[in-house]
C-alpha cells in the first residue's frame, strides 16, 4: 500500500502541482536489519556502538546499506516508496524530498503493541497492564524525535526544497533511549513501577541499536534546532496522555 499510494501520489504531483515540493516520510525500516552488522558493544543498560566508529560513531547516516537484508513487509513496501519519491525528484526534476524517520512520537501519539513503543510504554504504565519487551534483554536502543522537532524539519524543507534528497531524521545523540532506560525514566518522573516481561524472541529484522545522524540535515538547514530531549519528549508524552485517559473517566 505505501508503493502503491506513494506512487499515485507523485504521478498526480508531476502532473497537476510540479512547482510544488513532496515532503516523504519514509523509515529507518528501509535499512532492514543491516544495521546489526554494525560492531556493537552490551553495556549495563543499552547496546551501544563501539567507540570512534568511523562511520556511525554520531547516529547511522544515509550511507548505510538499503540492499542485501532482512526488512519486513512494511519495510519493503517504505523502500520502494522512498525510492520512487528519490526518482521522481532527480528524474523529473521535481522537489521531492525524502525523510528517514526512527522513532516519531510526541504527547498526542496513541501507541500500539508493536509501533510507538514510548507512548504505548507510558500507556501501559498509567493503565497498569504489563508491557512486553521482545527481545535483547530490554537493551536495544532508539532514537525518538517529538512531533514538534519533526515538523520543524519539514517547514525548513519546503521554506528551501530540494531535488530528490534524503536525510535520516529522528532525535539522534540529543534523544534516544533503550527500552530499560525509558522504564527507569518514567519511575522518576511518575513514581510508578511498570510490570514487564522480556520474550526471548525478538522481531523479524528488528533493530538492537538505532540512533539517527542528522548531520546531513543540520548541514543543509543550519536554522533547524532541537527543542525535546528525551527527558522532555518522554515527560510530555506522560502529561498528554494523563491528561486523555482522565477526560475518558
Amino acid at each position: 500500500m505505501n508503493a502503491k499510494g506513494t506512487l499515485n501520489l507523485l504521478e498526480s504531483f508531476r502532473r497537476y502541482s510540479p512547482r510544488a515540493s513532496f515532503i516523504f516520510m519514509s523509515t529507518n525500516k528501509v535499512y532492514g536489519d543491516a544495521p546489526n552488522l554494525l560492531p556493537l558493544v552490551e553495556l549495563g543498560s543499552r547496546w551501544e556502538i563501539v567507540a570512534d566508529h568511523q562511520f556511525f560513531e554520531r547516529g547511522i547516516n544515509e550511507s548505510m546499506t538499503i540492499d542485501q537484508s532482512t526488512h519486513s513487509l512494511f519495510g519493503v513496501s517504505k523502500t520502494a516508496a522512498d525510492l520512487m519519491v528519490q526518482e521522481y525528484g532527480k528524474y523529473f526534476g521535481l522537489n521531492t524530498v525524502t525523510l528517514r524517520g526512527g522513532c516519531l512520537t510526541g504527547p498526542a501519539h496513541s501507541g500500539a503493541k508493536l509501533h510507538g513503543f514510548l507512548a504505548y510504554l507510558t500507556k501501559c504504565l498509567l493503565t497498569k497492564r504489563e508491557y512486553t519487551i521482545f527481545g535483547y534483554g530490554g537493551k536495544q536502543v532508539r532514537d525518538n524525535i517529538h512531533s514538534f522537532d519533526l515538523i520543524s524539519m519539514m517547514l525548513e524543507v519546503s521554506a528551501e526544497p530540494k531535488s530528490g534528497a534524503v536525510y535520516n531524521v529522528g532525535g539522534g545523540r540529543f534523544s534516544n533511549c533503550s527500552i530499560i532506560e525509558a522504564i527507569n525514566k518514567l519511575y522518576e518522573i511518575t513514581g510508578k513501577r511498570l510490570s514487564y516481561k522480556i520474550a526471548e524472541e525478538n522481531r523479524t529484522g528488528d533493530h538492537i541499536w538505532w540512533i539517527s545522524d542528522v548531520t546531513k540535515f543540520q548541514r543543509d538547514y543550519p536554522n533547524w534546532t532541537q527543542k525535546y530531549d528525551f527527558s522532555a519528549l518522554l515527560g510530555d508524552i506522560c502529561d498528554g496522555l494523563d491528561k486523555r485517559l482522565s477526560g475518558f473517566e
